[in-house]
């Protein structure tokens, strides 16, 4: 079937709030069998993030507090877009600062919707090898520790579900296919 039979045709727009981070806006739309609905749809900048490996196949990993999810995350080291950002000079960015360490060769793992029902947010992954040590510099108001796992043990977290970070699960499973 051809996207024509499947599109929904926005009617009218209502921007509901602008923020820092997002903005949310209400769709009128008309369904491809001629009926209205309604849709929310929150803008966001995107995101980027790179799953560091070192030589000894360890990964640089980030814990830090998520008050969406009430709880420490485990996660790649990843960031939110300035609008009209490159996604790889934020990844590059980010690593550096979360971290401390610059890749020395990146190669692009994809890009991916986050909650495409409802939010605009693409997240663009990388993955990062050949680390050297730049020195760490965190964003104020940013508190996080630095920790480092096997490849195989983040592997085994993400398919027992100690691993629950979408992003952070789909970095480590394409660098695992992609490493070995």
């Amino acid at each position: 079937m051809d996207i024509k039979d499947f599109e929904e045709k926005t009617t009218a727009v209502k921007e509901i709030y602008d923020g820092r981070v997002v903005k949310l806006r209400v769709e009128e739309v008309e369904l491809p069998d001629g009926s209205p609905a309604v849709r929310e749809l929150i803008a966001h900048p995107g995101g980027a993030g790179m799953i560091a490996v070192d030589g000894n196949r360890n990964v640089l990993m980030v814990r830090q507090y998520r008050i969406a999810a009430k709880a420490m995350m485990l996660e790649i080291p990843a960031g939110k877009l300035e609008y009209g950002e490159d996604p790889l000079s934020c990844a590059e960015r980010e690593i550096v600062e979360e971290t401390g360490y610059k890749a020395g060769k990146i190669v692009k793992l994809g890009s991916y919707y986050a909650t495409p029902g409802y939010c605009e947010e693409i997240l663009s992954l990388y993955l990062g090898t050949d680390l050297a040590w730049q020195g760490q510099h965190l964003d104020e108001g940013e508190f996080l520790n630095v920790e480092k796992y096997p490849l195989d043990t983040l592997y085994e977290m993400v398919m027992n579900n100690e691993i629950v970070d979408a992003k952070t699960a789909i970095a480590i499973l394409k660098a695992k296919q992609i490493l070995g």
